[in-house]
């Protein structure tokens, strides 16, 4: 598909109302990665970021559906390129790092993550609740993957081509950042974490976030992914409390009989029986969905093989 022997490299930057900072984003990109082509992506911005983007060389293009994670999906239909890297139009992120992060993406990692947690996030970032967010993400999803991710919620990234297109953007908002991990994590694919100089924004530039909508959509990504993903533990765990729950009220019901010879507690007999079915059904459900799950990844795996195949061909 890339006939050139110079791998092509696009910039993404999604921005809605980045007048302040995104020019000089767009000027550190073009100095760090000459080669690469800059998008700008706006999205409904009120204020000049398109203009002074265009001014300053970039390809600037329009997104009517509000969000971050819709402004990704947009890019990533659009854009075809050897290798990606996408930051945020607000200057926290350095562009200088964006040249190690493309070699690592062409020595043969699907996606590389700028970290900003092993350096400078705790001290610049000013927004406790951000902080503790955090944590308890990166807590979650590495305790429920078994992996060792430091930065799960970072906007800097670099990605390969099959990855950008074999990836499905479901979220709309800034919650799209925390699905591209989980997604990584459930598919087995090559992640590589780089530290990076993490600043916050500058005076006059106005953080879009709102830790509490925000964090409450990052959560319910986190449930919402848990449940398709890992069907089995959420389903499985879930069906064996209520059926534990069951068999004890049997157990209080049955030990009564055996000491009276009489059923007194009919409802609570009814009640424990219908907790342990429902138990037993949401295992099975459990188990028909992990099996599901698994096809699912294997399609994946095949979808990206041929996608390899033809970028080769």
């Amino acid at each position: 598909m890339f006939e050139n022997n110079q791998p092509s490299v696009a910039v993404l930057l999604p921005c809605f109302n980045e007048e302040v900072t995104i020019g000089k984003v767009v000027r550190d990109f073009k100095a760090a990665l000459p080669g690469a082509t800059v998008y700008v992506y706006d999205n409904n911005s009120t204020d000049r970021t398109a203009e002074i983007a265009a001014a300053e060389g970039a390809i600037v293009r329009r997104e009517p559906r509000q969000g971050k994670g819709n402004v990704i999906r947009a890019m990533f239909e659009d854009i075809d390129a050897d290798v990606y890297v996408m930051a945020d139009g607000d200057d926290t992120y350095p562009a200088d790092a964006a040249p190690a992060m493309v070699a690592k993406v062409l020595d043969g990692y699907d996606m590389v993550i700028g970290d900003r947690l092993s350096s400078t996030y705790f001290q610049e970032n000013k927004r406790p609740f951000h902080n503790f967010g955090n944590r308890l993400v990166r807590g979650s999803i590495n305790g429920l993957f078994n992996a060792h991710v430091t930065d799960i919620m970072t906007g800097y990234r670099a990605f390969s081509f099959t990855f950008v297109k074999t990836y499905p953007v479901l979220s709309r908002g800034f919650e799209v950042e925390t699905e591209m991990t989980i997604h990584s994590l459930n598919n087995n694919l090559r992640l590589y974490e780089m530290p990076i100089q993490y600043r916050d924004r500058p005076e006059g530039s106005v953080s879009k976030l709102d830790t509490v909508g925000d964090g409450i959509r990052v959560m319910s990504t986190i449930f919402r992914m848990i449940r398709e993903y890992k069907p089995l533990p959420f389903f499985g765990g879930l069906g064996l409390i209520i059926g534990i729950v069951g068999i004890v009220l049997c157990g209080t019901v049955t030990f009564e009989f055996a000491k009276t010879g009489v059923v007194t507690h009919f409802p609570t007999l009814i009640g424990a029986v219908m907790l342990v079915i429902a138990g037993l059904l949401l295992i099975i459900a459990g188990i028909i969905l992990d099996v599901m799950a698994k096809n699912d990844r294997k399609t994946f795996v095949l979808d990206t093989n041929k996608i390899a195949y033809n970028k080769r061909h």
